[in-house]
């Protein structure tokens, strides 16, 4: 066209001769002539050529040729819905507009029209996505907000939108934060929102779902991982900086924004509860609302399209996990929380990579992919939670002794052992105190036997002993033999009275 308006302008405004046009330009003079020809034949000037625009001087000196054919035109959108449903191709599309349409365009003309149709379309439509196949996640930039009733305060919040590739259907709530524990919990609740799930799920390169981004293997956070297993689906982060990977849900979270979020600016809402209530109702008009190009609704087409393909859900729900790199004590336990959880003793003496996983109701512990410790939770500060088959042999061994257990073989024993024991424990300010003192004393009865500690015990109680030491010196120096003396009677306790404070007191 530009070629042609300067042929125009040269030869009726400036007046030159055909060969100065043609040397001019570069063409041959029976081409200037041609242009001038039609230019005459349509009484065209140099100011009404100069006053058309390319499209009408183009149609007024090149005009198509009036269609003879009848044939019926192919409904464009109706075919780019159905191109989204699992094996349809542009050919079966063209088998069955034939049937119905005996005299209709061949193949390459239907193909053509409907390109055509497509290249008019906004960007995010060219994509064709099938139905089932993918969940786009993302957060609005424009939050909504919360508004404190008793101070005023305006508190701002976050609004995750999920839309299904092949039906626009939309999913839409408030959380607190985009961090992964409510960002999971959102994915989760979408897909209970759709009754099932997608073959993949594609989120931005945020850090809830990527733990390392990168445009070639991008890392998905562990958390997100496991959400992806749990449903049986994938996590298939979209490249940074390309927002035609998830042009689906970038015009959905558009959409939120213009008919959700700008719906409700002018109310107020105390709690993200009430938020969420209102905003599931605009979301339910969302996808039961008419869109233009496809003269049907949302929810429509997930029916015919999304729905039929979706994988049922698990029959327990997701529950969100907290995953942390932890290094193991010189004690084999782990802090989390300020809480502490063992571990199997022996990986203190392995170079190992251990990770932490914490849910509502349990902590457990891993390395590599295998599970070697699994704790309730407890939210104890500064608890230890142990299991004894965590514990080398001499620590398990000890920590098995309780004051129960410790009576019940004394009592096996003898009375005097028991009663020994009993007095040991009971003058401790902490029963622990007396353990080694009662476990030395089964080792002596081991050694010398049970009619021998006994009867040691007699004498140490008569003597107001209250130590292993005294009993072994009691069987070392055959004591236990002989007879106790007339005038050796069971230690005194002491005068009784509230105003004596009692051993007890100085320890």
């Amino acid at each position: 066209m530009l070629r042609l308006r300067e042929i125009l302008r040269q030869k009726l405004a400036l007046g030159r001769t055909h060969r100065e046009v043609a040397s001019a330009l570069g063409i041959s003079p029976s081409s200037v002539a041609g242009v001038v020809a039609m230019a005459a034949a349509h009484g065209l000037d140099a100011g009404r050529a100069a006053a058309l625009d390319d499209e009408a001087l183009e149609a007024l000196l090149y005009p198509k040729p009036p269609k003879t054919s009848q044939r019926t035109e192919p409904d464009c959108a109706s075919l780019h819905v159905e191109l989204r449903r699992p094996g349809v191709t542009l050919a079966l599309l063209h088998v069955e507009y034939l049937a119905a349409h005996a005299d209709g365009l061949r193949y390459t003309a239907f193909c053509e029209r409907y390109r055509e149709w497509a290249k008019r379309r906004l960007p995010v439509m060219r994509q064709v996505h099938v139905g089932g196949d993918k969940l786009f996640v993302d957060y609005a930039g424009m939050r909504p907000r919360l508004v404190d009733p008793h101070t005023g305060e305006v508190i701002e919040v976050e609004l995750f939108v999920a839309v299904l590739g092949a039906s626009n259907y939309t999913f839409a709530e408030a959380t607190r934060t985009q961090q992964v524990p409510d960002f999971v919990a959102s994915v989760a609740r979408a897909l209970t929102f759709l009754g099932g799930a997608p073959k993949a799920i594609v989120p931005d390169q945020l850090k809830s779902a990527v733990a390392k981004a990168c445009r070639y293997d991008p890392g998905v956070q562990r958390t997100t991982a496991e959400l992806g297993r749990h449903y049986d689906t994938t996590i298939l982060p979209a490249r940074p900086r390309s927002p035609r990977d998830k042009a689906k849900v970038e015009a959905g979270v558009q959409v939120a924004e213009r008919w959700l979020l700008a719906r409700i600016r002018n109310e107020t809402f105390a709690s993200l509860g009430a938020l969420n209530a209102r905003l599931a109702e605009l979301v339910t008009w969302l996808n039961g609302r008419t869109m233009r190009i496809y003269k049907t609704s949302r929810r429509a087409l997930f029916e015919r399209l999304d729905k039929p393909h979706l994988a049922p859900l698990p029959a327990e729900a997701f529950e969100a996990s907290e995953w942390n790199k932890v290094a193991l004590n010189v004690d084999y336990h782990v802090a989390f929380e300020d809480h502490f959880y063992s571990a199997p003793h022996a990986l203190r003496h392995e170079r190992v990579e251990l990770w932490l996983r914490a849910t509502t109701r349990a902590v457990e512990i891993f390395r590599g992919g295998e599970r070697v410790a699994s704790h309730l939770r407890s939210y104890v500060r500064g608890g230890h939670s142990t299991a004894p088959a965590h514990m080398p042999s001499s620590h398990r061994a000890h920590a098995e002794w309780t004051p129960t257990r410790i009576l019940n073989w004394a009592e096996q024993v003898g009375p005097f052992t028991r009663a020994l024991c009993d007095a040991i424990l009971r003058e401790r300010r902490h029963p622990e105190w007396g353990f080694r003192s009662c476990l030395g004393l089964f080792r002596l009865a081991k050694k010398y036997g049970n009619a021998r500690m006994n009867a040691a015990c007699n004498r140490a109680l008569h003597a107001g002993a209250r130590s292993y030491r005294s009993v072994l010196t009691i069987l070392q120096h055959n004591l236990d033999s002989q007879p106790l003396p007339v005038d050796e009677r069971p230690a005194c306790s002491g005068i009784t009275h509230e105003n004596v404070r009692g051993p007890g007191y100085y320890h």
